[in-house]
């Protein structure tokens, strides 16, 4: 069964010449590995290499916490790692999120360009 969407795309790539064809299929969606190394693309890009150091340090930092902790008996050291490794994740999870909001931004990005594309296409075409 064809759906819709299906049909168009069909009707676009017939009508494009070979470098519109090549444009609209880099429009086309990524996998997920493919969508992580675009993060490191384009003008955010050093933001999102120093967040990426940042959350490895602090995962470290999490890491070592969570062994001092479970290698204590005093209370006000257990408190001060407890803390520490809470901290550290809560740090690693925002930066993790906006990643992925990130990840997201590219997305719905992409689907705009695609959309415009077909618009114009098919409103130069007269279809």
């Amino acid at each position: 069964m064809k759906t819709d969407s299906e049909e168009i795309d069909k009707l676009i790539k017939q009508s494009l010449n070979e470098k519109e064809a090549e444009f609209y299929d880099s429009l086309d969606e990524q996998s997920l590995f493919g969508m992580m190394g675009g993060l490191y693309k384009g003008p955010m890009s050093w933001i999102l290499v120093v967040m990426t150091i940042v959350n490895v340090i602090a995962f470290g930092v999490a890491i070592y916490c969570a062994i001092k902790f479970f290698g204590t008996d005093q209370t006000n050291e257990l408190i001060k790692y407890g803390i520490g490794f809470l901290t550290m994740i809560l740090m690693t999870s925002f930066v993790k999120t906006y990643s992925w909001m990130h990840l997201n931004r590219q997305a719905i990005t992409r689907e705009l360009k695609r959309i415009e594309f077909q618009i114009s296409i098919l409103s130069s075409k007269g279809l």
